[in-house]
């Protein structure tokens, strides 16, 4: 019971990534904030972990509207007295192809450009402001960041994508730097290839697929595996780390 009675926020926790932490955490005793747009995925994810026998509740959420995100923080801040965790994992990228370009700079639409930064970077920001206050009061908090492989590499191809989790990183830092004497760590974790409906329909391109599997270890990358970054990340085992930016890759970074 790592997080025995810690109120933890994860964004973006209706699939993938986020719903792999949620049921962690819960499992690891937190009372879990489901934060998540989709109804019907936030839902069934605190519904499974109600069946576990655990703690979840889901709250509808749009993290890059400032109103939305008040009213998140509000709820949580009334109902539960304190907020102790914040894992920002909520984003878009390839599994967003049909809605917003993937491309370089040269072919990507500034309104696409300005949506993904608005959802990916700036919901982080979001988030953190309006929730960092809460644990300034406590001194106390730990919060990560979820950004990307690209965000530290320059991998071509989803250039808006890759400038938001560069962002992503760049924040980390700097707020671990500037709410450390508060007793609040901030760190970032940087996933590769991870199997989750991100990108599933890239990885049904066997040339694509090959690709992934080509780093050290050989394979893609499990969300189970991005949640147990996060629950190390925030949990008192890593008390003394902040400011960190923690590739969960398989070794690609290191190639």
């Amino acid at each position: 019971m790592r997080l025995k009675d810690k109120v933890a926020i994860i964004t973006g926790a209706g699939s993938g990534q986020g719903k792999e932490a949620a049921k962690l955490f819960a499992a690891q005793g937190a009372r879990v904030i489901i934060a998540e747009w989709k109804e019907e995925h936030g839902k069934n994810v605190e519904q499974e972990i109600g069946e576990e026998g655990n703690n979840a509740t889901f709250i509808q959420t749009d993290i890059s509207n400032e109103e939305n995100v008040k009213k998140l923080v509000e709820q949580v801040v009334h109902e539960e007295q304190r907020i102790d965790i914040l894992f920002n994992n909520a984003g878009v990228g390839f599994s967003s192809r049909s809605k917003y370009q993937m491309a370089s700079v040269l072919e990507t639409p500034l309104e696409d450009w300005n949506q993904i930064l608005s959802i990916n970077l700036n919901g982080t920001y979001l988030m953190c402001k309006h929730i960092l206050p809460i644990m300034i009061e406590q001194q106390s908090g730990s919060i990560v960041n979820n950004s990307s492989l690209n965000g530290i590499l320059g991998v071509t191809g989803a250039d808006a994508y890759t400038a938001s989790k560069g962002g992503v990183v760049a924040l980390s830092r700097v707020m671990a730097v500037d709410y450390g004497k508060h007793n609040i760590r901030v760190n970032c974790i940087c996933p590769g290839a991870i199997d989750t409906p991100m990108i599933r329909e890239v990885l049904d391109d066997p040339k694509i697929a090959k690709n992934y599997e080509a780093g050290p270890l050989g394979r893609v990358g499990k969300p189970e595996e991005v949640a147990q970054a996060a629950l190390f990340l925030v949990s008192e085992e890593a008390s003394y780390i902040t400011g960190l930016v923690m590739p969960v890759d398989g070794g690609w970074s290191a190639v």
